[in-house]
């Protein structure tokens, strides 16, 4: 329909972004449709993300599945193509860095759809990493440009972003988090678990540490190390199952190996964690606001706000354990604010840029 704004969600972390833009925009008034490629497509890494968040079903479900970058980016476009020709929409907007994102960028440049990125500018500079490709690539090819940190507002200066494409709005994920703060129950989460003390959460699916067998061995190792020191809750994502097990997860005592959860159980189990271990990208920001220490098993972020602001930092997995002894020693100091514009207006934001710039059509 003339003058709906089409979002174009495909993995978890875009369901927390993209729910308080959704509900932002529908309080101004303005169409909307959501078109889920389904590149999450397991009840416990979709579905229940909808339900957790209160939003509406899709308009549209793609159902492309799992595959290579390459199949799946492609059977994104392909499904995308025909939706935006039945939608027509007048706005195409976009979250993070998957896959999805991408393909929808793509295919909007190349039918003359304009495009909104939302958490544009991110860079962790590691060209080896798919994300980054994503990141760059949809920049390039979008009109509006929302940045979620100051860095980002660089970056794309850098890269020859115009000063109009870029609005520094802050970040639409801790909307999410702010908004549902009394929901998350750690109580809850640790008598469900059996937990009785100080516990750890771990979140390990970055293709650079599961996929390679000496890779997943060391993680491993980590895993053992930290779990000697207090239990180590590990909600695994169905890629890092089966190297994880192989390289002898399934030997640690202390590791409890859980499914995906859905949103606000995992963030109830964050909140009360003595410690999160990670190579998520959402996670740092969610745990920045938490007050959780983090320990990111990356040699980079694309989020180094979490770092400069003395919430997050980047470890080996040799060098985690040691890390996590002196989080649990005392030795971790929070700061007492959050990063400029986290404060749960992300959403509104956006949603007055993208009002604005439809009326201006």
């Amino acid at each position: 329909m003339p003058g709906t704004v089409a979002h174009v969600v495909g993995a978890r972390p875009n369901f927390m972004k993209a729910a308080p833009v959704i509900r932002a925009l529908e309080r101004a008034g303005v169409a909307q449709a959501i078109i889920h490629s389904g590149q999450h497509y397991d009840a416990a890494m979709s579905d229940v993300f909808f339900r957790d968040l209160g939003l509406p079903e899709p308009d549209r479900n793609l159902g492309v599945g799992s595959g290579s970058h390459a199949v799946q980016t492609a059977a994104i476009m392909v499904a995308l193509e025909q939706a935006f020709g039945e939608f027509r929409p007048a706005l195409a907007v976009v979250y993070g860095d998957v896959n999805s994102t991408t393909a929808a960028a793509l295919v909007a440049a190349k039918i003359g759809l304009p495009l909104a990125h939302v958490e544009a500018g991110l860079r962790s500079f590691d060209m080896s990493m798919p994300e980054e490709v994503n990141r760059r690539v949809t920049d390039i090819l979008s009109d509006l440009c929302f940045v979620t940190s100051p860095e980002a507002m660089a970056h794309l200066a850098r890269e020859g972003v115009p000063a109009d494409r870029m609005h520094f709005v802050g970040n639409p994920m801790i909307d999410t988090l702010l908004a549902n703060l009394d929901r998350f129950d750690p109580e809850r989460q640790r008598a469900t678990l059996g937990l009785a003390g100080r516990y750890a959460v771990a979140t390990l699916h970055r293709p650079a540490n599961v996929d390679d067998p000496a890779a997943a061995r060391r993680l491993v190792e980590m895993l053992g190390a930290i779990s000697a020191q207090l239990p180590v809750v590990l909600p695994l994502h169905p890629r890092g199952r089966a190297s994880l097990g192989a390289a002898g997860l399934g030997d640690l005592a202390e590791v409890r190996v859980v499914e995906p959860l859905g949103y606000v159980d995992f963030i109830s189990l964050v909140r009360g964690a003595a410690v999160v271990v990670t190579d998520s990208g959402g996670i740092q920001e969610e745990t920045t606001i938490l007050g959780v220490p983090c320990l990111t098993v990356r040699p980079n972020t694309e989020r180094p706000i979490t770092i400069t602001h003395g919430t997050n930092r980047l470890v080996t997995p040799t060098e985690a354990p040691r890390a996590v002894a002196g989080i649990l020693d005392g030795s971790f100091a929070l700061p007492a604010e959050r990063p400029p514009l986290w404060d749960g207006l992300a959403g509104e934001r956006i949603a007055r840029v993208i009002a604005a710039w439809l009326a201006s059509r």
